[in-house]
């Protein structure tokens, strides 16, 4: 018997979350980095990294945002997941992460860090389940919520994407 999205959310734990759908930690590092030995930008020590299970939906999405740390999605079960990434060199382009490795998808995909990044499941779909890992583990100050408008006229190539992702 196949799990509904309700279930998965209520089995991982998984509660709603200002950037990535719902979500749970599920590892954190035990080593820290000490604030003398990271770039300046971090302010302060930081756990080596961390990993947090997350669900979209379609009322549950990425919303637009960047972190300082790069980061690895990783897609487990449901829907594909397509991803707009606006990299800082001012390319764009979408992703989709899922299982149907023949139609392009991947079960990975690398976030480096500074990439501003939002994310949703098609039209039709219910769920997709994934994880991210992240080096070094982000703290608040270390996200970044991105504005639509600001990052449409800084890639204008992407802003009819940038505005369907934003809906």
């Amino acid at each position: 018997m196949a799990l509904t999205a309700s279930q998965i959310a209520d089995l991982l734990g998984l509660q709603p979350h200002p950037t990535c759908g719902i979500v749970a930690e599920s590892y954190r590092s035990p080593l820290q980095l000490p604030a003398d030995a990271l770039p300046t930008a971090y302010g302060g020590s930081r756990p080596l990294g961390n990993v947090l299970n997350f669900m979209v939906t379609p009322t549950a999405r990425v919303h637009l945002h960047r972190l300082r740390s790069d980061q690895m999605y990783h897609h487990y079960m449901g829907d594909p997941l397509q991803v707009l990434l606006l990299y800082a060199d001012g390319r764009s382009e979408v992703r989709t992460l899922g299982h149907d490795l023949a139609a392009g998808m991947r079960p990975q995909l690398f976030l480096p860090g500074g990439t501003f990044h939002t994310a949703r499941v098609a039209p039709g779909s219910e769920y997709a389940l994934l994880a991210t890992s992240v080096w070094l583990r982000a703290e608040p100050e270390d996200v970044e919520m991105g504005d639509a408008a600001k990052l449409a006229a800084a890639f204008p190539e992407a802003r009819a994407q940038i505005a369907e992702f934003s809906r």
